[in-house]
């Protein structure tokens, strides 16, 4: 099936039932299918604070961690409940959002300390080694977990973001992402010519019983930290080549965010990673065309 075809399957998965949905992207009967809508939120205590989280799903674990401005809530049903038809997914909510203790004032926010907020709630739930799919700022948690606490992942997915390096084309200014209202933010996610998609994903995580948000303060004090992080300004960052685990980098080509030169600068900073980049599509391509991108991630698993 070609890419158009899969990506017009998949707009159209969105206007069907959430149980629905799910089936036809994971293959698996409506009535046992995993429900992340109905999967309640809990809260667990590591030694580095409070997390909130939902599990959903058996079978090899898979942790996913948000990018900036994305809370629990930000992640489309269909595509979690899609990747809980194989796994057990883990999603939780990052520092300083929702009921996830902060790990530092908001000014000194940094990727290390979220990824080592990762690594505690990762023991805290005795999920031992799981598979890390990061998405944008996510990633960057992911790699410095990966490099901090690397026997606590067995494989990575980088999604949308950049090394730590100091060589990644810098994020836009500041004062253009947070200054936009959200609905602005979210249109930016997807090209111009996939409005369709991006209403598809509002409609998708509003779905959400109780659906929240991040503050503008927390948006804020993430999007420094991604920034310093690609500066080159976060020790772990510069050690990308240290990562010794399975890695896939993706990203779209139609990317704002994130200029599609940092994944291919990822790729080849990380031995042995895989790159897969899809066509026409922006920084929210693994909802975009979740289809073929579900399926790469089934594929990675193996």
């Amino acid at each position: 099936m070609s890419a158009r075809a899969e990506h017009v399957r998949f707009s159209v998965s969105w206007m069907l039932a959430v149980c629905c949905a799910a089936a036809a992207l994971a293959g698996c009967a409506s009535g046992s299918a995993p429900d992340v809508l109905t999967a309640p939120i809990h809260t667990v205590h590591t030694s580095a604070g409070t997390v909130a989280y939902r599990e959903l799903g058996s079978g090899p674990t898979l942790l996913l961690i948000a990018g900036a401005d994305e809370s629990i809530d930000g992640w489309p049903p269909n595509f979690v409940d899609a990747l809980a038809a194989h796994h057990k997914v883990v999603v939780f909510d990052n520092a300083g959002i929702g009921a996830t203790s902060a790990v530092s004032a908001p000014a000194s926010l940094s990727i290390t300390a979220m990824a080592s907020q990762t690594s505690a709630l990762i023991s805290a739930l005795r999920l031992h080694r799981p598979a890390v799919l990061g998405w944008s700022m996510g990633g960057m948690i992911a790699q410095a977990l990966a490099i901090s606490h690397p026997a606590q992942v067995s494989r990575l997915i980088l999604a949308a973001t950049a090394p730590g390096t100091g060589k990644a084309v810098p994020l836009p200014p500041a004062a253009t992402v947070v200054g936009l209202k959200p609905a602005k933010v979210v249109a930016q996610l997807f090209p111009n010519n996939q409005a369709a998609a991006a209403s598809a994903y509002v409609n998708a995580i509003q779905q959400y019983p109780g659906f929240y948000g991040v503050s503008a303060a927390t948006f804020h004090s993430q999007y420094l930290a991604a920034q310093r992080w690609m500066a080159g300004q976060d020790a772990v960052g510069r050690l990308t080549r240290d990562i010794r685990v399975p890695t896939l980098v993706a990203g779209g080509t139609r990317d704002r965010f994130m200029a599609p030169a940092n994944e291919r600068l990822l790729a080849g900073s990380v031995p042995g990673a895989k790159l897969l980049l899809f066509d026409d599509a922006g920084h929210a391509f693994l909802f975009q065309d979740a289809a073929r991108f579900t399926r790469a991630v089934e594929t990675f698993m193996g």
